[in-house]
């Protein structure tokens, strides 16, 4: 009887006499990544003009943006009476009211054509005033100045016809918050849930991190990101990038460079993402135009050439939540 090893010796002597060829059984497909989420976000939201630009940018690129929107813009000079802040007198603000009737009639048609065409709005609040010194009280009052403006805001300012369903929109759009100046407390996260918000999107990170829940709300954070040519982390907002280049005053001649500058700021953390772990990136803008808008010119560029892939998706921060919590698989304009 042949012994084993011979056998084995025989059979592959056989093998390549007839020209077969041992391979490797087949590797495991590899894991296909997810796509990259981009979160951009607009603060107060004021100008009208702003608010269509930026619209039709996510025409253009199949973006969804989360608008944190200040409702004292939502009053007028003759109603601005309706908001009182926490330890304030009535129509206190430190970012002013609408300019008049008109203007208020324009932003809530905005606000309507916005959340029509899949956007997310989330409240900034209504006077913008730093609230790390609040109680949950006084957080849970401003919170209903807010619901409450908002959902009577075409009847506190006299303005007809208000559109069918205006006001359960009011009731049910609104699902997140950012803090005035990123400011927040213990008071204020025991406030969120209380008055029925989901995620908050006031923190700041060293780079781009997985948002956590806590208490039942999901706590988003604007990154640190290298920028400039020292590559010191700077907070990932317009407002940031303007202090770091122009300390915080304006310098249109300089626009291009400091558009620049940001629009290479912007894409390098984004290919660190897309290229490694795929953390979502977020970015955070206002409607002011500073430096001339040359942020604006940078994130008109970014979102031009990153949300158009094919495995990138620039969503709200309502998508995120909602579909990490299995409400909702894919964001669609008009959705």
């Amino acid at each position: 009887m042949l012994c084993l090893s011979r056998v084995v010796a025989l059979s592959l002597a056989s093998l390549a006499a007839t020209g077969a060829a041992l391979a490797d059984p087949p590797a495991p497909p590899a894991s296909a990544k997810p796509k990259q989420i981009v979160i951009i976000s607009f603060d107060s939201a004021r100008d009208i003009s702003q608010w269509k630009r930026s619209r039709a940018l996510a025409q253009r690129t199949g973006a969804h943006f989360t608008y944190f929107l200040s409702c004292v813009f939502l009053l007028s000079p003759e109603t601005r009476g309706q908001y009182t802040a926490p330890g304030k007198t009535a129509g206190k603000s430190n970012i002013g009211f609408a300019a008049s009737r008109q203007e208020v009639a324009e932003r809530l048609e905005q606000i309507g054509l916005a959340v029509h065409e899949g956007h997310d709005i989330a409240s900034h609040a209504c006077g913008h005033f730093d609230g790390k010194d609040w109680s949950k009280a006084d957080w849970l009052k401003e919170f209903a100045s807010f619901e409450h403006i908002l959902e009577n805001a075409y009847a506190i300012n006299g303005i007809a016809p208000e559109p069918e369903g205006w006001r359960d929109l009011a009731r049910h759009a609104v699902l997140g918050f950012r803090a005035p100046y990123l400011s927040t407390s213990k008071a204020l996260y025991e406030a969120l849930p209380a008055a029925g918000y989901h995620f908050d999107a006031s923190g700041v990170s060293n780079g781009p991190a997985l948002p956590p829940t806590v208490g039942g709300i999901t706590r988003f954070s604007l990154p640190q990101i290298p920028e400039g040519p020292k590559s010191r982390p700077v907070i990932a907002m317009d407002y940031n990038l303007y202090v770091r280049h122009s300390g915080g005053f304006e310098r249109p001649s300089e626009a291009s460079e400091f558009a620049d500058r940001t629009y290479q700021a912007f894409r390098a953390a984004f290919d660190t993402q897309y290229q490694g772990k795929r953390i979502p990136l977020e970015l955070g803008f206002h409607f002011t135009l500073m430096n001339d808008g040359a942020y604006w010119n940078a994130l008109e560029r970014f979102a031009g050439d990153v949300c158009v892939k094919a495995d990138v998706e620039c969503i709200s921060f309502r998508d995120y939540v909602e579909r990490r919590d299995g409400n909702q698989t894919q964001s669609t304009i008009g959705g």
